[in-house]
């Protein structure tokens, strides 16, 4: 889907570490010992990859927060 393709969500770990993901993967792009840490990482990455939608995920799992974050400046634009 076009629209997830610039998102990340905030999971909590089964051992209790917070990570960010791309939704779908299991893989982690960046793991953080609180959750606070990796939301602040997560933004970085949208911000410098074109902005998206960050969710952020409670310790049920469940969304509890969604954000849009907007794109960085990007020192090389596309030309024409």
């Amino acid at each position: 889907m076009a629209g997830q393709a610039n998102s990340r969500d905030v999971v909590q770990r089964p051992d209790g570490t917070w990570a960010v993901t791309r939704p779908g993967s299991e893989r982690a792009l960046h793991t953080a010992a609180t959750q606070a840490e990796a939301v602040e990482r997560a933004r970085e990455l949208l911000h410098r990859d074109g902005g998206g939608e960050l969710r952020v995920h409670g310790t049920d799992g469940k969304v509890r927060d969604q954000r849009t974050i907007a794109p960085g400046n990007d020192p090389t634009p596309p030309k024409g």
